[in-house]
Order: structure tokens, then C-alpha cells, then sequence
């Protein structure tokens, strides 16, 4: 299973290199969203800070359903995804390489983009960096959150679009505990309730996620 799990990353992570758009629209949309908002608000300094937690993991939670459609839509148009689920090793294992191929092209660059961004709120160092902890951990739950989402619309004109209205219900917790704990910080507050509750989620939707998805998957298929 390990290796297989290891193909599967390695081949995904290879086609991603291959599809550099589907990556930079992401970071793209992200950039020019925390951008245009100071812009357009003004150099209040306060008003900066206040607005910043849910500007920048507004941002990031969009950015991150962008690219939810095509996680399993290519690999299902031409068989591969069928071939998985008829293969010896169990689909969820396949099913957890494709959410880490997927965060590691989206939401880890999001995360590592993230505090360069945050400078244009005037935030402070220590905000910054728990904006970066809960980049962190609450990605890879969108990543997770969304790839439910992904398997129930596979083969469906607008698949992405139906996937992102189907999942960010699902992903308003992690939005307000991830926004929550920067503002905390930015506060001088402390954070840390914040993401301990982050880190609950990402161990919930680790723990579901991936078995949902493979159900999913296979209703799609058949």
C-alpha cells in the first residue's frame, strides 16, 4: 500500500508540474483578493488589522476550492480513476495520496504565500505566525472537506461549481476558528483554543474524509 500510495503522489504531483495554470490561477486569485482590499479600504492602520484574519482565510479558502474540480475529473474522463477502484489495494489509500497531491500544490503554497501577504495589513510578527500555524492546519482539511465534494460531483456538467457549494458549509468552522485565532493573536489574545479546535477537525476529517470520498468515488462509477 505504501507503494502504492507513493505512485500514486508521485505520478499526481508529476501531471501538476505539467499543468502549472491550475496551480497559479489559485495563487493568482489569492494575491489579487488580499491585494485589492487594502487598496481599496485605505492605509487606516486599525482598520487593516481588524480586517485581515477574514480577508486573508476568505482568500485562502476560495483559492483552495478552485481547484477542487479537477482532483479526480481527468483521471475519470480517461479511465484511470477506474482502474484505481478495480485495483488490489484499497481506494482510500489512493484516495489520501490524491488530497495530499492536492494540498501540496494548493494550500501549501497558499500557506508559504501567506505571511508576505499579511505585510500589507500591518500585522504583527506574532500574528503573522499564527496565521501561518493555522494555514497550516486548516488547509489540509479544506483539501480533505473538499475532496467529498470532488467524488459526488464526478462526470457532472459544472462539477467544480456544484463541489465548492456543496463544501464550503462543510468548511465554515475552519474558516471562523482559523480567523479567529489570527485576530486573537493580532489582539495580544492568546490563540491557542483556536487551533487546538483546527487540530481537532483535521483529525475528524482525516479520520472520515478519505472513506467518504472512496464511497463516493465508487457510486460515481458505477
Amino acid at each position: 500500500m505504501t507503494r502504492v500510495f507513493l505512485c500514486v503522489l508521485r505520478r499526481d504531483l508529476a501531471l501538476a508540474l505539467r499543468r502549472k495554470s491550475d496551480a497559479l490561477n489559485a495563487l493568482m486569485f489569492f494575491v489579487v483578493v488580499t491585494t485589492l482590499f487594502p487598496l481599496g479600504v485605505g492605509a487606516e492602520r486599525n482598520l487593516l488589522q481588524t480586517i485581515a484574519p477574514g480577508i486573508l482565510w476568505v482568500a485562502a479558502l476560495l483559492a483552495a476550492m478552485l481547484s477542487l474540480g479537477r482532483m479526480f475529473e481527468a483521471d475519470y474522463a480517461d479511465g484511470t480513476l477506474e482502474q484505481m477502484a478495480l485495483a488490489r489495494e484499497p481506494l482510500p489509500v489512493v484516495v489520501i495520496a490524491k488530497i495530499l497531491s492536492h494540498w501540496l500544490v494548493t494550500g501549501l503554497p497558499l500557506t508559504l504565500l501567506a505571511p508576505l501577504l499579511a505585510l500589507q495589513f500591518d500585522l504583527s510578527s506574532g500574528a503573522i505566525a499564527v496565521l501561518c500555524e493555522t494555514l497550516l492546519i486548516g488547509t489540509p482539511v479544506l483539501s480533505l472537506i473538499g475532496s467529498v465534494g470532488a467524488a459526488l460531483t464526478l462526470g457532472l456538467r459544472g462539477g467544480g461549481v456544484l463541489a465548492a457549494l456543496l463544501v464550503l458549509p462543510l468548511c465554515i468552522p475552519v474558516l471562523i476558528f482559523g480567523a479567529g485565532a489570527v485576530g486573537a493573536a493580532s489582539s495580544g489574545l492568546g490563540a491557542q483554543a483556536h487551533v487546538f479546535l483546527l487540530g481537532a477537525f483535521l483529525l475528524v476529517s482525516l479520520a472520515f474524509a478519505p472513506w467518504a470520498t472512496a464511497a463516493a468515488v465508487r457510486v460515481a462509477l458505477d
